[in-house]
């Protein structure tokens, strides 16, 4: 119980010691004119370009497979070399966009957090309603981008693990019996990277018509 309790205080302590440090680099930036909004946008972007990225490595992989079974006699060894640096590759892409979200969220979360508080402190009833249907309407736009993005992201996690099973068979199996046998679940694995992709593409116009949007 002794135990429990001061993980848990610790814990707690790492959480408050997260947001102060927050709130000290919040309160730097805002001393140079970047505020919130500044940051959010800078995130948004990063989480935008992060995904272009991803999408394009993705899109490696994608013309990687099509050539291992399309190019006859082809060196198995240096087949399966080449497949495995594009999954391992499109891994550290997918992390890194996981990374780019999970920041823009931190700093949506306080934005909307500060926001909200600061309306409490408008004493006109008229600008309050109007800071507030301006809230509303950032926060409905942000959800819908924040959504597209989510599913995109969700979206990567199946087909990285049908590419890994893929990797993984073809390294037990390096001889040409594998390369009969793998033809048809390399095409389902194609059209999931071509189906992931357009996801992708779909939440980076979303990302593009948030920022377009914000001040």
């Amino acid at each position: 119980m002794k135990k429990r309790f001061c993980v848990g205080v610790a814990l707690l302590t790492f959480v408050l010691l997260s947001a102060g440090c927050r709130s000290a680099v919040y309160s730097t930036y805002e001393k140079f004119g970047v505020y919130k909004r500044d940051l959010l946008k800078k995130k948004v972007v990063a989480a935008r370009n992060e995904e272009k990225e991803a999408g394009e490595q993705f899109k490696d992989a994608l013309t990687r497979l099509r050539e291992m079974y399309g190019t006859p006699g082809s060196d198995l060894e240096k087949t399966y070399d080449k497949l495995k640096g594009e999954y391992d590759a499109s891994v550290t892409k997918s992390d890194a966009v996981r990374k780019r979200v999970r920041d823009m969220e931190t700093v949506a979360v306080d934005l909307f957090r500060e926001w909200e508080e600061e309306i409490k402190q408008i004493s006109s009833d008229s600008m309050k309603a109007s800071s507030r249907d301006q809230l509303r309407q950032t926060r409905d736009r942000y959800a819908e981008m924040h959504g597209a993005l989510k599913r995109a992201e969700k979206d990567m996690e199946p087909v990285l693990t049908k590419f890994r099973d893929h990797v993984l068979y073809l390294k037990h199996n390096l001889n040409a019996q594998a390369i009969a046998s793998l033809k048809g679940e390399a095409v389902s694995i194609q059209n999931d990277i071509a189906k992931l992709i357009e996801d992708m593409n779909v939440s980076i116009e979303q990302a593009d018509a948030f920022i377009k949007q914000m001040p």
